[in-house]
């Protein structure tokens, strides 16, 4: 083209040669320190400082570390102010704590700090809802821990959008981290749950923070659990519990008891339809007694009730026990539950389950010092389970003095009678001679 279609001079276009693809350079900038060999590295800065309360650590992986995030989530009503409120009383006994709360009052706070015992002149509470006015109690006070309850209530002038949005957690988020790692400083953060149990706000909330803890607990229930969904300074798989109660939060170091009704000096009197197996909630063997109740006979439509277990589950045990073993069950009703409230889903609980229901159907007890450890297959075979040597060593440090549980275990030396079984017929009848 030799006109230029803009000012229609002949023989202005000038050839220029084209930018190649690549993107523009970084230019190099100064660096905020130099790099080291990892072997120099101080490891100081890394390492956890106890909480004081000793489930918690043990979910933490031995406390908290200096600059750590954690997020605290939990359904309302379940506990967690009140248990950050433990956290923050025993802290300060070793330096200055900064609770803020943005859900409650103050002087609610204190009510409750009274009631549970809480009242510590280094621990400092602060109704606010405002970032800035954060950082600005941060300068004022040093603290060496930050409590914010609830992230969800915070806000920061700097982004646009309304409180709880997606805009303004992300955004108060990342700077109460920047200050965290900046200062060594742990934060605490209070997060709030959806109607279907996941985490409120954005996903990127759960990358942001390093630590990301599960408070769980029916309300109808004193139990409840804490459980580890990430950790980057420990194990991602942990559980504490704890039992609410009027004067407070009490970790409990041994909950096997909260599990069985027959637990301690009442556990000689045998009942049917009750067995024991030893569940794992993640790296935790916990002791849970299952019941069944098998009532009536010639019942056009049995009911089938279930409470704490997989109901899908338990119809596979009772068409199994039907099928396989000869157990007439299809005229009859069908109770099973848990006790004291706890759920147990994993299929190592298949073999106690299957002897409570057999137990309850011909009215004979099993063996009140008793374990029942194996998964049941459709064949009614026993298949083996993870962990059977952590199981059967909580069963026998609670006084239990035999095991049944699945074949090839490689079961060393627990202090326990232990029997192998291959086929769930062979176990009832066995039972049934015995």
């Amino acid at each position: 083209m030799g006109r230029c279609p803009a000012c229609q001079a002949w023989g202005s276009l000038a050839q220029q040669s084209v930018p190649s693809g690549r993107g523009p350079r970084v230019a190099a900038g100064a660096p905020s320190a130099p790099a080291r060999r990892i072997a120099d590295v101080e490891l100081d800065s890394a390492r956890a400082r106890p909480t004081g309360v000793d489930e918690l650590d043990r979910v933490l992986g031995g406390g908290l570390v200096p600059g750590a995030v954690v997020l605290l989530a939990g359904e309302p009503g379940v506990g967690k102010s009140t248990l950050l409120l433990e956290v923050a009383a025993k802290a300060a006994h070793r330096g200055r704590v900064l609770y803020v709360t943005g859900e409650e009052s103050a002087g609610q706070v204190r009510l409750r700090a009274e009631r549970t015992g809480g009242l510590h002149d280094d621990l400092y509470l602060a109704a606010e809802s405002d970032l800035g006015a954060i950082v600005g109690h941060l300068d004022a006070l040093a603290p060496g821990l930050l409590i914010v309850d609830s992230i969800q209530t915070m806000s920061t002038s700097d982004v646009d959008g309304g409180v709880g949005g997606v805009t303004q957690v992300r955004a108060v988020t990342v700077g109460l981290t920047a200050l965290a790692k900046e200062r060594g400083l742990p934060v605490v953060l209070v997060g709030h749950v959806t109607k279907d149990g996941s985490i409120a706000g954005p996903r990127v909330l759960e990358h942001l923070v390093d630590v990301v803890l599960a408070f769980e607990g029916d309300k109808q229930s004193t139990l409840r659990m804490v459980r580890g969904v990430k950790n980057r300074f420990g194990p991602a798989d942990e559980v504490g519990c704890f039992e609410l109660r009027d004067e407070g939060i009490v970790g409990l170091a041994d909950p096997s008891g909260l599990f069985l009704a027959r637990f301690g000096a009442t556990r000689d009197a045998v009942v049917p339809g009750t067995a024991v197996t030893v569940v794992m909630d993640g790296r935790r063997p916990m002791l849970a007694e299952v019941q069944a109740l098998v009532a009536g006979a010639n019942i056009p439509s049995p009911r089938r009730a279930v409470s704490g277990l997989d109901s899908a589950r338990v119809a596979m045990l009772l068409a199994v026990l039907e099928r396989r073993v000869g157990v007439t069950l299809h005229d009859a009703e069908v109770y099973t539950a848990t006790v004291g409230g706890m759920k147990v889903t994993e299929p190592a609980a298949d073999l106690a389950l299957a002897l409570a229901v057999v137990s309850a159907k011909r009215d004979l007890a099993l063996p009140p010092d008793m374990v029942l450890l194996g998964e049941i297959g459709l064949a009614g075979e026993v298949r083996r389970v993870n962990g059977v040597g952590r199981r059967l060593a909580e069963a026998a440090r609670l006084g239990f003095t035999q095991a049944l549980v699945p074949p090839d275990s490689d079961v060393r030396s627990v202090g326990m009678k232990v029997q192998e079984v291959a086929d769930l017929g062979q176990v009832v009848r066995r039972l049934r001679r015995d």
